[in-house]
């Protein structure tokens, strides 16, 4: 299971490392290193029959959901008012 998070993990930051002209992959990038946090906090509290790592993961995951929907909500306005999403042009919203 350990593996699996640390896959999970690598994946998110070989895909946010990559791919940094796409804004749409960082963010399912974070997502996946988030996720794989989870997954973690989750095992590790399993393994110790504890609540509280499990607890935390939920907020985790609350976190992710705010974090990934503002972040889209952002991409479609800029994308609406230039018509392209890209990071190398988000410099442009600088007022």
């Amino acid at each position: 299971m350990i593996s699996s998070s640390l896959l999970l993990f690598f994946l998110g930051s070989s895909g946010m490392f990559l791919f940094r002209n796409n804004i749409i992959v960082v963010l399912m990038g974070i997502e996946l290193m988030l996720f794989s946090v989870n997954l973690l906090l989750v095992l590790f509290s399993f393994s110790l029959d504890d609540l509280i790592g499990q607890l935390f993961a939920l907020f985790v995951l609350t976190a992710a959901a705010a974090e990934s929907a503002l972040g889209l909500a952002l991409l479609v306005i800029y994308y609406r008012i230039r018509g392209i999403v890209s990071i190398d042009y988000i410099s442009s919203l600088k007022g």
